[in-house]
């Protein structure tokens, strides 16, 4: 079996010419030539640029050129430090298309591509040196048993050539099938060498190689076919600089054929057209699985992009959403208090708000007790810190102390630190942030009164709490109306309003709340209510649904008070039933005093 050998002579061959003729019809000018030696030479040069990290050398010449002066594909001249690359490997490309230097252009040529790592492998591994006076015989074999070696060598170095290293066994290995140097079990034992020899080297499969692999066993026998696969595996053990190793491994291959051949049958008289043949069934699978890898790694990529697209989109909705917000919450909380329609227009004649009153007794002493109630909830105990030095201040430790001093004495240096100081943090209260949503269509007459007292009773509580913490109330039907804004003054009069309503638009009234009170942001005691009876229609269902899903998510705590029998639940909130409307403001004060509490 003839194996591509690592080493080469120089042998001169001519240049390829060939006159041009011109065109016979109209006089055009005569055809570029497809390729030439000099227009190669760039490729060549931006293919010693890759060598140098494919090798690890930087003292190797690349040299491009259609047809080579070895007759291979490509071969390596160690004692030139050239590695020589046929350029027809290309085609159909031409030079000016061939652009090496650019990282990710080989995918464009991956036999080509494969060809050149296998030559930069022998550039990296191929530098054993045979002895003068060895066996040609046994030199034939130990660099036989380089191609596998040296492509296993590199696949540790660089695992991510393993794809350019097989597609290049096809370009290498079926010449060689063909072309054979040995007859018989030495042909056999050859093919053997370099399909099954890659295989165990990582480069091939086990499935792919299984059609030679049953026929070298039916022509070797499975001793001798054991007996190799042994030599070959010790083979890849082997030190690139090893000669003697090498060629030990030589020898061994030599004499096991040697003391096999005469009890083996003779080799079949076709069997280069069996080997051929069984070479392509190897072939016909790896590229087979090549591309089903090649598929698969397609639909990861289309996935990952995909996901990616998604995500894009989804961040560009999001930011859409954000946007649409704040408009909501600018045109919502406006200066002077106007209903606005869902797409900000001014709609003064549309508001729900009756007019004002001052609060009662009994409302001011809720906003009190709920004030007291929020500032303990909010209230978080000191954190404390022990540390140790060597120095003070801090307590002595006195076992400390004295290992120390037993340190120091021993002539160690000392490690032990007798002084502990003990520091006491004070923990941040968490603001309060309390968003209320009141459905004023037709419906919800009866929850007017209790809410509007709730809203003050919560603002009021919140103002008296921090200067950090804020509430707002939103009024809905179809328009939308703030009752209380989002400020750090508590309203001195309580809002009054009426519910005359008759469609709902809880998603923008939500997402005024949201952008006004950031209720999506962690760090507060976040609490949103909406006092409602759900009896929406199914699109004004899932717009409410989707910001509901948008806080819960976020850690914002949703509660919705309805005060029928007949209300319908919002999925995402937690559903307070209140047969009395007057217990709202208690209901509300309740939980606003668990969202502070439970802020981490």
């Amino acid at each position: 079996m003839s194996a591509h050998h690592h080493v080469q002579s120089p042998v001169t061959a001519p240049d390829d010419a060939a006159d041009l003729a011109r065109w016979d019809d109209d006089g055009a000018p005569p055809p570029q030539p497809r390729s030439s030696p000099a227009a190669w030479l760039r490729v060549g040069a931006e293919l010693g640029d890759r060598l140098v990290a494919l090798s690890g050398r930087q003292d190797l010449l690349v040299t491009c050129r259609p047809g080579t002066r070895s007759g291979a594909p490509a071969a390596y001249f160690p004692g030139l430090a050239e590695v020589e690359f046929d350029a027809t490997l290309f085609e159909p490309l031409q030079p000016h298309e061939v652009h090496p230097r650019i990282v990710g252009d080989e995918e464009r040529y991956p036999a080509a591509w494969g060809v050149f790592v296998h030559e930069a492998a022998h550039a990296a591994h191929s530098v054993w040196v045979e002895p003068t006076g060895a066996d040609p015989r046994v030199v034939e074999a130990a660099l036989l048993l380089e191609e596998s070696r040296v492509e296993g060598a590199h696949l540790t170095r660089r695992p991510t050539d393993r794809t350019y290293l097989r597609t290049s066994a096809r370009t290498l290995v079926m010449p060689d099938i063909a072309n054979p140097a040995f007859q018989g079990i030495g042909q056999a034992a050859g093919a053997a060498a370099l399909i099954l020899g890659r295989r165990d080297a990582g480069i091939l499969d086990a499935g792919e190689t299984k059609a030679v692999a049953d026929l070298c066993e039916k022509v070797l026998g499975a001793d001798l076919l054991a007996t190799l696969t042994g030599i070959w595996t010790a083979a890849h053990r082997c030190a690139d600089h090893d000669a003697a190793t090498m060629l030990a491994h030589a020898q061994d291959w030599c004499d096991a054929l040697d003391a096999a051949a005469p009890a083996l049958p003779a080799a079949p008289e076709d069997l280069t057209e069996l080997l051929s043949g069984a070479v392509v069934v190897v072939m016909d699978n790896m590229a087979a699985n090549d591309a089903a890898d090649l598929a698969a790694q397609t639909a990861a990529e289309s996935a990952v992009a995909a996901r990616s697209k998604a995500q894009a989109q989804g961040r560009a909705q999001q930011a859409g959403q954000r946007r649409k917000a704040a408009a909501t919450a600018r045109s919502v909380f406006n200066p002077s208090g106007t209903t606005v329609s869902p797409n900000g227009t001014p709609r003064p004649s549309e508001s729900p708000v009756t007019g004002t009153r001052k609060p009662t007794a009994a409302e001011q002493s809720a906003a009190a007790r709920l004030s007291r109630a929020l500032r303990a909830a909010a209230f978080r105990e000191r954190s404390e810190e022990r540390a140790t030095s060597p120095t003070p201040p801090g307590r002595l430790n006195v076992r400390q102390a004295l290992a120390r001093d037993a340190q120091r004495a021993s002539g160690s240096v000392p490690t032990a630190e007798p002084f502990t100081a003990t520091r006491r943090r004070n923990s941040p209260t968490p603001p309060l942030r309390v968003g209320i949503a009141v459905d004023v269509s037709g419906s919800m007459r009866a929850a007017c009164g209790p809410v509007a007292s709730a809203a003050w009773i919560v603002a009021r509580a919140a103002a008296l709490t921090g200067p950090d913490s804020r509430t707002a109330t939103v009024a809905y039907d179809y328009d939308l109306t703030a009752l209380t804004r989002p400020t750090h003054r508590a309203p001195d009069r309580v809002t009054q309003f009426a519910a005359n309503g008759a469609s709902h638009n809880l998603g923008d009234a939500l997402d005024a709340l949201d952008h006004g009170l950031d209720l999506s942001r962690p760090g507060t005691g976040r609490l949103l209510v909406v006092v409602t009876d759900a009896q929406y229609t199914p699109d004004e269902t899932a717009e409410a649904v989707t910001r509901i899903n948008r806080l819960t998510t976020a850690g914002c705590a949703v509660l919705q008070l309805t005060l029928t029998t007949n209300s319908l639940h919002l999925p995402g909130t937690t559903l307070l039933h209140l047969p009395r409307p007057s217990s709202a403001p208690a209901a509300i004060a309740q939980a606003a005093t668990d969202a502070i509490r439970k802020t981490r």
